[in-house]
């Protein structure tokens, strides 16, 4: 049986802890950030935390 490949688009959005948990980055902040208000802009940086469903959804999309 082959090797299955990571799914790259997931590779480069998403980044898994030590302890397994899965950090993804907010969305909406690639561009048109000039309408966007410095506080929307100030809360949405940073990684959220997914866990459940969508966790062993991207573990499974890398391999892990």
């Amino acid at each position: 049986m082959p090797k299955l490949k990571t799914h790259s688009g997931t590779k480069d959005r998403v980044r898994v802890t030590k302890n397994g948990k899965v950090r993804i980055g907010h969305p909406n902040m690639n561009h048109f950030l000039n309408k966007k208000r410095g506080a929307r802009k100030r809360r949405l940086t940073g990684l959220q935390t997914r866990e459940s469903s969508v966790a062993k959804n991207v573990k499974r999309m890398l391999g892990i």
